[in-house]
């Protein structure tokens, strides 16, 4: 998996995802999530239009830093999930509580 980070104001960062989400990916997203979430009011969208494949691990990384950044009262934003992902999703019950957009410019903007 390869993840970039692009920065935009007002201290919102973006990261995008492409490849596969497994567990052999999970601790390195983990990584990079962490660094953003730590901050004071995090705001992070993740690009998932180049995410080919998520598994429950990968899942787990992207609602704990969503957990985390809301903490310190942030917000993680998931952008262009493909319709596995979103179906997964739905079916974890986490459609509620995770911030799903259509595109990374629509979750900038809300």
């Amino acid at each position: 998996m390869q993840v970039s980070v692009a920065h935009h104001p007002p201290n919102t960062a973006v990261l995008t995802l492409r490849g596969s989400l497994d567990i052999d990916t999970a601790p390195s997203l983990k990584a990079n999530l962490g660094r953003l979430v730590e901050r004071p009011a995090p705001r992070v969208v993740v690009d998932l239009s180049g995410l080919d494949f998520c598994d429950s691990m990968g899942v787990g990384v992207l609602v704990t830093a969503h957990g985390r950044a809301m903490e310190r009262g942030g917000w993680v934003r998931l952008a262009a999930p493909s319709g596995f992902l979103r179906r997964l999703l739905e079916t974890l019950g986490l459609v509620d509580y995770l911030s799903l957009h259509t595109d990374v410019e629509t979750a900038l903007k809300e």
